[in-house]
């Protein structure tokens, strides 16, 4: 942690650092006119890291066109790439094709480098360590290359690391670009190719359908610009997605719109999320009802999705199609463990259920008399001289799934759907009704995306491979809205189940001339999920969360949940993890 200098304000000294790094990047360039976000912040966690991402982006701007490798990321992001693996393997990539170029003319660049490369595996080991994590093995190589001039990995990582040298002999920006490519479609998406064609295909990609696609669709969750040159702007960034998104989420805790934009968001909501099921009316008396407190303000809207009710076939919806094939193609990939674990589970609550309606005989006071007993009329107080038959009821339980559809989701949607529909498909083979929704937070509406109602068939499970991810999320609001409909139903065991990330997070729109919803981020959207989650249970549902996040966010997941949640480490074991819940639930009924 770098302290600031005796006599500067905080303020102060972040201009004076602006200052000392856009002049750093643009004698590195020799464009004093270039224009690149600099991640002043990072400078109080390491002022090695800071600087070198300076350097590295004013040497690329130099030998490099910046505007045509930031034009090939957004195509590439319009074909469906994820936006954080792309970008991280965009700056090792730029790392190496500029770091002979400029230490040869720099001597001092080495040596600053190499300290920032050991500030960053410092930093970010357990990260990149994880396992199946290739990019990560890639980078932590290039990371011990840079710093001692050696590194060590498995044959296939080695492969790759030595394409990813290669780069600093690159001439043209399109050296780099094709190398970029290669490296996602290989480490990142083996299927890409496959769906969406080369780079070829890639590049020729067209400004006016890059105009035309809808970047906010990218940028909700980080909070921004809706403009085409920003998003070319942000993917030249250094700075790594998903290191910055905390920060970049609390800079940007409430964005401002404009009255027009504010007045067109019903329809942009019908356009992006598909026409509502519910009438006008009955969703106002909702909103009432439901849209109280912290989420005053707020509303809800209720819809089954792009794919099912579609105003016309928009950006939107194309991506929707993309991401149903692509959830589609993990679940054949993965056919035969999702089956297992459909059968496994199903069979699980099959066998609860059919032992609850199992005959129980007691001794009783009353009933059908029981000969053997009469011995002890007069000779004992015991009164129970007959036996009583009852059968538990199998079908009083009813269960609601609640999915965080939100755009923190969207690096690994295809599991979420995956384990959403073998929940689904679980429930349906053991006989119970259920509802499932997915939900994120768009500007002031939560809206709740229906996949099934409780007493459709079989055949409805299926839809959950449509889920797709995007926006921020309410949760508090949105368990409330789904415990509402279960609280109607006749069943005397209500269960609902929530596959969240631990992250309950709402990016608070300011309208012009109107009230706003109350910002929801932190350990205030924390509290208030907690909140919500032990109000339901006190109302007799019973709340599991099952965890599909990152392992920093499990403190939240406990918090929220107590010590009824599920963390799911590897979709082999969904079934006996999630399982075991669910049949204590049944058992102890």
């Amino acid at each position: 942690m770098q302290g600031q200098p005796e006599g500067y304000t905080a303020e102060e000294y972040e201009y004076e650092l602006e200052n000392r790094m856009k002049n750093l990047l643009w004698t590195v360039s020799g464009d004093y006119e270039l224009d690149v976000e600099l991640d002043i912040r990072s400078f109080w966690r390491s002022k090695y890291i800071s600087l070198y991402d300076a350097v590295k982006q004013g040497a690329f701007a130099r030998y490099f066109s910046k505007e045509e490798f930031g034009l090939y990321l957004v195509k590439k992001l319009y074909l469906g790439a994820d936006e954080a693996s792309l970008s991280n393997l965009a700056q090792m990539c730029v790392d190496q094709a500029v770091v002979e170029k400029v230490t040869r003319e720099r001597k001092g660049v080495e040596s600053l480098r190499k300290k920032a490369f050991a500030d960053i595996l410092e930093r970010d080991f357990p990260k990149l360590s994880r396992p199946g994590n290739r990019t990560g093995r890639m980078k932590i190589a290039m990371l011990q290359e840079g710093i001692d001039g050696i590194y060590t990995a498995e044959k296939k990582i080695r492969e790759q690391v030595e394409e990813l040298f290669s780069i600093r002999h690159a001439v043209h920006t399109m050296d780099v670009i094709r190398k970029l490519d290669a490296f996602y479609n290989h480490l990142v998406d083996p299927e890409f190719e496959a769906q969406h064609g080369g780079l070829s295909q890639v590049l020729a990609v067209s400004a006016e359908d890059l105009k035309a696609f809808d970047w906010q669709d990218f940028l909700d969750e980080t909070a921004a610009e809706s403009s085409l040159e920003e998003m070319m702007r942000q993917m030249n960034s250094s700075v790594p997605l998903e290191e910055e998104e905390g920060e970049r989420k609390v800079k940007a805790s409430q964005i401002l719109v404009s009255e027009e934009a504010a007045s067109r968001m019903h329809s942009y909501i019908e356009l992006h999320f598909g026409t509502s099921y519910m009438e006008e009316a009955e969703q106002k008396r909702l909103n009432r009802r439901i849209c109280r407190g912290v989420h005053a303000d707020c509303k809800l809207y209720f819809t089954d999705g792009i794919l099912q009710n579609y105003v016309r076939e928009n950006n939107t919806y194309v991506m929707a199609k993309r991401t149903f094939e692509m959830n589609q193609r993990f679940y054949r990939q993965n056919a035969r463990v999702s089956r297992h674990n459909i059968n496994e589970l199903g069979d699980i609550l099959k066998r609860s259920l059919q032992a609850r309606s199992e005959e129980e005989r007691y001794a009783s006071s009353y009933g059908n008399i029981v000969p053997a007993r009469l011995w002890k009329v007069g000779r004992s107080e015991d009164a129970r001289l007959f036996v009583r038959e009852t059968k538990r009821n199998h079908s009083d339980f009813v269960v609601d799934v609640l999915i965080d559809a939100s755009g923190s989701q969207r690096s690994r949607q295809h599991m979420v759907a995956l384990q959403g529909y073998i929940l689904s498909a679980a429930l349906s083979r053991a006989g119970i009704p259920h509802r499932v929704f997915g939900f994120c937070t768009f500007w002031d509406h939560t809206v709740m995306r229906r996949f099934r109602e409780y007493d459709e068939g079989r055949e409805a499970d299926w839809r959950l491979m449509e889920f797709t991810s995007s926006s921020n999320n309410r949760d508090g609001l949105a368990l409330r809205a789904s415990a509402d409909g279960l609280l109607e139903r006749p069943e005397e065991n209500k269960v609902l189940i929530m596959l969240s990330d631990g992250r309950p997070n709402d990016l608070v729109v300011n309208r012009p001339n109107v009230k706003n919803p109350s910002i929801y981020t932190g350990e205030y959207a924390v509290k208030d999920t907690a909140a919500e989650v032990r109000r339901l249970r006190s109302q007799g549902i019973a709340v599991l969360g099952v965890f599909a996040g990152e392992e920093q966010d499990l403190t939240a997941e406990r918090r929220i949940f107590g010590k009824d949640f599920a963390y799911i480490r590897d979709i082999s074991t969904f079934a006996h993890v999630v399982g075991r819940y669910l049949k204590k639930q049944v058992d102890d009924q």
